[in-house]
């Protein structure tokens, strides 16, 4: 069950000056504008490290979830009239 690719849309305010200043970034350190290749490439890694890092919060979030479900007490036994009403069936 994996998480399709992020857009740009689906990013949250912070993320996406994180990805902007990336960018600023990569184009002060060539020097110049960078090539759409080199826009993609910087934007695939950084939406990868994204994708990784929600997927293990989702796990988290699973796995406590799967540890806070309801558990049937195994030492309680089953007794007819705490599931039956007093009057019986009519």
């Amino acid at each position: 069950m994996a998480i399709s690719r992020l857009t740009q849309q689906d990013m949250t305010e912070k993320e996406q000056r994180e990805l902007k200043t990336l960018l600023d970034r990569a184009r002060i350190a060539h020097g110049r504008p960078l090539t759409n290749a080199e826009n993609n490439s910087v934007k695939k890694e950084y939406i990868d490290k994204l994708m990784v890092e929600r997927e293990a919060e989702a796990k988290k979030a699973r796995q406590l979830k799967k540890n806070q479900a309801y558990k049937v007490d195994k030492t309680a036994t089953f007794t007819w009239t705490a599931s039956a009403g007093p009057r019986g069936k009519r």
